[in-house]
Protein backbone atom coordinates (compact mmCIF):
# COMPACT_ATOMS: atom_id res chain seq x y z
CA UNK A 1 0.00 0.00 0.00
CA UNK A 2 1.08 3.52 -0.57
CA UNK A 3 2.18 6.04 1.44
CA UNK A 4 0.00 8.80 2.03
CA UNK A 5 1.37 12.49 3.13
CA UNK A 6 3.49 13.22 6.49
CA UNK A 7 2.54 13.83 9.44
CA UNK A 8 2.84 16.96 11.83
CA UNK A 9 5.97 15.63 13.71
CA UNK A 10 4.77 16.02 16.74
CA UNK A 11 1.43 14.35 16.11
CA UNK A 12 3.58 11.32 14.73
CA UNK A 13 5.50 11.52 17.82
CA UNK A 14 2.84 11.52 20.26
CA UNK A 15 0.87 8.31 18.09
CA UNK A 16 4.10 6.03 18.10
CA UNK A 17 5.57 6.73 21.36
CA UNK A 18 3.17 7.79 23.25
CA UNK A 19 -0.27 6.23 22.44
CA UNK A 20 0.99 2.50 22.84
CA UNK A 21 1.91 2.96 26.79
CA UNK A 22 -2.07 3.55 26.86
CA UNK A 23 -3.16 0.62 25.03
CA UNK A 24 -2.47 -2.39 27.59
CA UNK A 25 -3.74 -4.76 24.82
CA UNK A 26 -1.33 -4.47 22.28
CA UNK A 27 1.39 -4.98 25.01
CA UNK A 28 -0.80 -8.05 25.97
CA UNK A 29 -0.77 -9.46 21.93
CA UNK A 30 2.83 -8.13 21.43
CA UNK A 31 1.53 -5.39 19.31
CA UNK A 32 4.01 -2.88 17.63
CA UNK A 33 3.19 0.44 16.48
CA UNK A 34 5.92 0.77 13.61
CA UNK A 35 4.57 3.47 11.23
CA UNK A 36 2.37 6.10 10.40
CA UNK A 37 1.03 8.92 8.07
CA UNK A 38 -2.31 10.87 7.17
CA UNK A 39 -4.40 8.04 6.49
CA UNK A 40 -2.27 5.23 6.61
CA UNK A 41 -0.25 2.95 9.78
CA UNK A 42 1.73 -0.26 9.85
CA UNK A 43 1.83 -2.56 12.81
CA UNK A 44 3.52 -5.62 13.75
CA UNK A 45 2.75 -8.83 15.86
CA UNK A 46 5.36 -11.13 16.01
CA UNK A 47 4.16 -15.24 16.47
CA UNK A 48 3.59 -16.46 20.32
CA UNK A 49 2.71 -19.71 21.70
CA UNK A 50 0.13 -17.84 23.93
CA UNK A 51 -1.71 -16.54 20.67
CA UNK A 52 -2.25 -19.58 19.30
CA UNK A 53 -4.93 -21.89 18.66
CA UNK A 54 -5.28 -25.82 19.39
CA UNK A 55 -3.98 -26.31 16.11
CA UNK A 56 -0.76 -24.45 16.91
CA UNK A 57 -1.44 -21.64 14.83
CA UNK A 58 -2.01 -18.01 15.53
CA UNK A 59 -5.91 -17.73 17.13
CA UNK A 60 -7.70 -15.24 14.66
CA UNK A 61 -8.85 -13.15 17.48
CA UNK A 62 -5.34 -12.04 17.98
CA UNK A 63 -5.16 -11.09 13.81
CA UNK A 64 -8.55 -9.47 13.91
CA UNK A 65 -7.32 -7.27 16.70
CA UNK A 66 -4.22 -6.62 14.61
CA UNK A 67 -5.91 -5.72 11.90
CA UNK A 68 -8.34 -3.63 13.98
CA UNK A 69 -5.63 -1.52 15.70
CA UNK A 70 -4.01 -0.76 12.28
CA UNK A 71 -7.27 0.54 10.71
CA UNK A 72 -7.99 2.68 13.64
CA UNK A 73 -4.80 4.23 13.56
CA UNK A 74 -5.09 4.97 10.23
CA UNK A 75 -7.95 6.63 10.89
CA UNK A 76 -7.33 8.57 13.98
CA UNK A 77 -3.92 10.14 12.18
CA UNK A 78 -6.45 11.80 9.92
CA UNK A 79 -8.65 12.81 13.01
CA UNK A 80 -9.62 16.14 14.15
CA UNK A 81 -9.06 17.44 17.57
CA UNK A 82 -10.91 16.03 20.07
CA UNK A 83 -12.46 13.43 17.96
CA UNK A 84 -13.09 9.59 18.77
CA UNK A 85 -13.14 6.87 16.38
CA UNK A 86 -14.89 3.82 16.89
CA UNK A 87 -14.91 0.75 14.59
CA UNK A 88 -18.26 -0.48 13.79
CA UNK A 89 -17.66 -2.88 11.34
CA UNK A 90 -14.96 -5.09 10.44
CA UNK A 91 -14.71 -8.15 7.85
CA UNK A 92 -11.96 -10.22 7.34
CA UNK A 93 -11.22 -12.92 5.28
CA UNK A 94 -7.94 -15.34 6.82
CA UNK A 95 -6.18 -17.09 3.73
CA UNK A 96 -3.03 -18.54 5.11
CA UNK A 97 -2.36 -20.52 9.00
CA UNK A 98 0.36 -17.31 10.69
CA UNK A 99 1.97 -19.76 13.10
CA UNK A 100 5.85 -18.39 12.87
CA UNK A 101 7.50 -14.91 12.82
CA UNK A 102 5.41 -11.82 12.14
CA UNK A 103 2.54 -10.53 10.85
CA UNK A 104 2.61 -6.84 9.54
CA UNK A 105 -0.81 -5.02 8.67
CA UNK A 106 -0.70 -2.01 6.97
CA UNK A 107 -4.01 -0.23 6.67
CA UNK A 108 -4.98 2.79 4.40
CA UNK A 109 -7.85 4.37 4.92
CA UNK A 110 -9.86 4.87 1.44
CA UNK A 111 -12.92 7.38 1.97
CA UNK A 112 -13.28 9.90 5.10
CA UNK A 113 -16.86 11.07 5.23
CA UNK A 114 -18.01 13.30 8.10
CA UNK A 115 -19.68 10.63 10.39
CA UNK A 116 -17.89 7.39 8.92
CA UNK A 117 -15.00 6.07 7.14
CA UNK A 118 -14.06 3.17 5.36
CA UNK A 119 -10.71 1.28 6.20
CA UNK A 120 -8.26 -1.17 4.23
CA UNK A 121 -6.03 -3.77 5.87
CA UNK A 122 -3.64 -6.34 4.72
CA UNK A 123 -2.03 -8.46 7.25
CA UNK A 124 1.47 -9.73 5.59
CA UNK A 125 3.80 -12.61 6.89
CA UNK A 126 7.73 -12.05 7.08
CA UNK A 127 7.84 -13.19 3.03
CA UNK A 128 5.26 -10.98 2.05
CA UNK A 129 2.34 -13.07 1.54
CA UNK A 130 -1.14 -12.34 2.31
CA UNK A 131 -2.40 -13.69 5.61
CA UNK A 132 -5.97 -11.96 5.93
CA UNK A 133 -7.55 -9.45 3.99
CA UNK A 134 -9.52 -7.07 6.21
CA UNK A 135 -12.64 -3.80 5.53
CA UNK A 136 -13.58 -1.62 8.21
CA UNK A 137 -16.04 0.76 8.70
CA UNK A 138 -15.10 3.75 11.40
CA UNK A 139 -17.56 6.18 13.20
CA UNK A 140 -16.00 9.50 13.67
CA UNK A 141 -17.79 11.64 16.48
CA UNK A 142 -16.91 14.22 19.20
CA UNK A 143 -15.74 13.13 22.48
CA UNK A 144 -17.75 13.39 24.49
Amino acid sequence: MAHNEPLNPNFKDALLNRLPERMAFWGLLGIEFVDVETGWAKMRMPFAEKLTNSAGISHGGALFTLADSAGSMALVSMAAKGEVVTTVEMKINFLKPFDNGEAVAEARILHCGKTTALGDVEIKDRNGILIAKCSATFLRQKEG
